[in-house]
């Protein structure tokens, strides 16, 4: 049998600009998740680690040092991982990545809520047991982007059921994950500009400007003003003052239309 992979290609062309992947029948009859890469491709399991492997007898690398570490602690010891178990856990973490990714694009949402879940997880984990600050930030810096891509496929499904409501809860909680990361390092101040942050509060704008089954108008309502309102506070900083002005009109202007309401 030929070990060139052309014909596997044929017809499957790379794009830069997007992601391209595909899910086949493997030969052992199982679902494989194939993502196209410039010189070839990565093919991945559905389920466990997305290369098949079990180390240690362990479904991965990540539930392998977890059950070391309750057995340290089981003995009143303290465990910390060496840079042999730091390595491979990057080196795992990124497999599952590329799978939580591909699934995305997919749409797949439930399998990608479960590995971006997995990923945090292992941040988590590290955070616990690694005591080098730059070994920590190696993988904790990509925690918003996780955090972000764990909403969106967590709400996703359920604003297409017309779950606003618990939707919302989901965006929520992300954005208060993401505000308490940049607390933690001391970003504060960056939080305007962070990517991921952004990212959520305008889909969250987008989810409120079209109220569904189960959200209150005057969540809604509360909501839209609290949004205007950091944009007021952004705007200030920027000193882009004639925008502020008008946020400060809209937001007497929603305020105004609160009171009346209550009133009625």
């Amino acid at each position: 049998m030929s070990k060139d992979i052309s014909k596997i290609l044929e017809g499957w062309d790379y794009d830069p600009e997007e992601v391209v992947v595909r899910t086949i029948i493997g030969d052992d009859g199982k679902e494989k998740i194939q993502l196209r890469l410039d010189l070839g491709l990565l093919q991945m399991e559905v389920d466990g680690r997305p290369d098949g492997q079990r180390p240690m007898g362990f479904p991965s690398w990540l539930d392998y040092y977890e059950a070391e570490e309750r057995r340290a602690k089981a003995r009143g010891e303290v465990f910390e991982l060496d840079n042999e178990a730091v390595a491979r856990l990057w080196q795992e973490g990124i497999q599952y990545y590329h799978r939580y990714l591909s699934f995305w694009y997919l749409k797949r949402y439930d399998l990608c809520a479960r590995d971006t879940a997995r990923n945090l997880r292992l941040f988590a984990f590290i955070r616990r047991t690694v005591s080098d600050e730059r070994q920590v930030w190696q993988f904790d810096q990509f925690r918003p982007y996780v955090l972000m891509m764990n909403a969106r496929a967590v709400a996703t499904p359920l604003l297409e059921a017309g779950k606003q409501a618990e939707a919302l809860r989901v965006v929520d909680a992300a954005i208060e994950a993401i505000r308490h990361f940049l607390e933690q390092y001391g970003l504060e101040d960056q939080a305007d500009n962070w990517a991921e942050l952004k990212n959520l509060e305008e889909w969250r704008e987008e989810i409120l400007s079209q109220p569904g089954p189960g959200v209150p108008p005057e969540s809604a309502h509360a909501a839209r003003i609290a949004l205007l309102q950091r944009r007021l506070h952004e705007a200030v900083q920027a000193e882009a003052f004639e925008e502020a002005a008008m946020i400060r009109d809209e937001i007497r202007r929603l305020l105004s239309e609160s009171t009346s309401g209550s009133s009625e």
